[in-house]
């Protein structure tokens, strides 16, 4: 019965400490101010280069799956950058202008194609 009193005896003191010691501290609350300027990310036109190995399918195609185009918007830009010379595909956030880029280009280098596709700025 003594061990079970030291033990209730030594919980008790250290209660006691815990609760004197966190009353002693000071809490900071730190506010973050959220940002209320932020800009819309920059966007991009990907562009597609006419070139003569390419096929007009296989641009329409990688227009339809890449870029969600209709099959006549698709045939439309085809035909544009065909007459052209190029045309732009889409616009875009950066990163996603980037990502779609790069998989047309390894889309057609897959197929033996060697479609052109660059970004620029948007004005």
């Amino acid at each position: 019965m003594q061990h079970t009193q030291s033990n209730h005896a030594l919980c008790t003191l250290v209660l006691t400490f815990m609760s004197t010691s966190t009353s002693t501290k000071t809490r900071q609350q730190i506010r973050i101010q959220p940002k209320m300027d932020v800009k819309p990310p920059s966007l991009y036109n990907v562009i597609y280069v006419n070139d003569n190995t390419t096929t007009m399918e296989f641009v329409i195609e990688s227009l339809c799956t890449i870029f969600d185009h209709s099959a006549e918007t698709a045939m439309e830009l085809t035909m544009k950058i065909h007459e052209e010379g190029s045309a732009v595909v889409g616009t875009y956030p950066y990163e996603i202008a980037e990502q779609k880029g790069v998989e047309v280009t390894l889309l057609a280098r897959n197929n033996g194609f060697p479609l052109g596709v660059k970004l620029e700025a948007d004005q």
